[in-house]
């Protein structure tokens, strides 16, 4: 099928199966275009929540289809690239974080949502890029915390809430390839563009940024800017969402090598195939949910 055949069919089996299309920000141009709904994990996690659909089709890494599973119990979830995992994610099990809870048994467990459900059910509470020094800030000052799995997002939220953190030894493989120099390089090319840098990106990188947001931040900042040009330090696919967004502006990656792996496996023909066979059905067991979901909603109550 051509791409156009392949939106024109998926168009029809989503209004058949009463579905509704989710997509991350890092995705491939022409899945963002396909999306009903485009946004961080969750953000779509909290659409679909709302949505008035029977079936999600999410468009991201298993960690994400999974949250929106338990926020979403009523719901069928699809994931059609099921073997979408996220290497941070996978850097911390439940085993391993039930060991080391153990060596720090007064420490409050925070956890990136970038992370699985069993690793968030050992956890007392979920964290975003967007919240995680305002949920760092929660945790009363006479206990430890200890932040999994992303060491840098976990090392900015400290410093920004000015508290002592234990840090697990987790990054983002994609994150933290780009360097001091490449933003160098961007910024003498584009002398007139704001650096957005995504937390999990190394901390100098961070502290040469002119803003440090996840990938909702980094909209917001973009839409209020007074600049009329960017570097994007974040996946590729936000570059596209970005433009999208706002035409008249001009968003330039940090680097030309700024591409997660897992998230460009979901493709228009997988879309179509797990909406034609509803396969690919994303559950998280029971026990785990129930775990898990308490410490998703200790974050949204630290929000609220």
């Amino acid at each position: 099928m051509t791409t156009e055949a392949l939106k024109n069919e998926i168009k029809r089996l989503q209004e058949e199966r009463d579905a509704v299309i989710l997509a991350h920000n890092y995705e491939r141009p022409e899945v963002q275009d396909v999306a009903d709904y485009l946004g961080d994990s969750l953000d779509l996690s909290r659409t679909a929540a709302r949505a008035d659909a029977k079936v999600v089709v999410f468009c991201g890494v298993q960690f994400m289809a999974e949250t929106t599973a338990m926020l979403s119990p009523a719901k069928t979830v699809l994931l059609p690239a099921p073997e979408a995992g996220c290497p941070l994610a996978d850097m911390a099990t439940d085993e391993q974080l039930r060991q080391k809870r153990a060596e720090y048994p007064d420490a409050v467990v925070i956890s990136y949502v970038n992370t699985s459900a069993a690793v968030k059910a050992e956890s007392d509470v979920c964290c975003t890029s967007a919240n995680a020094v305002e949920v760092v800030k929660s945790v009363g000052k006479d206990r430890p915390i200890l932040f999994v799995p992303d060491r840098n997002l976990g090392r900015y939220a400290a410093a920004q809430a000015d508290r002592e953190v234990i840090l697990w030894e987790g990054w983002c493989p994609t994150h933290i390839t780009v360097t001091l120099e490449d933003v160098a390089r961007r910024r003498q090319e584009y002398p007139q563009a704001a650096f957005m840098a995504h937390p999990e990106c190394a901390p100098e990188v961070l502290k040469a940024a002119d803003r440090v947001a996840g990938t909702s931040g980094m909209l917001e900042y973009a839409g209020r800017a007074d600049r009329r040009e960017f570097i994007v330090g974040t996946e590729s696919g936000m570059v596209y969402r970005l433009q999208k967004a706002y035409p008249d502006k001009a968003f330039y990656p940090a680097t030309d090598h700024f591409i997660c792996p897992t998230m460009k496996m979901t493709t228009l023909e997988k879309i179509r195939v797990a909406l034609q066979e509803m396969k690919f059905v994303v559950r998280v067991p029971e026990p785990i949910q129930h775990k898990a979901r308490r410490a998703l909603e200790a974050m949204l109550a630290v929000q609220a």
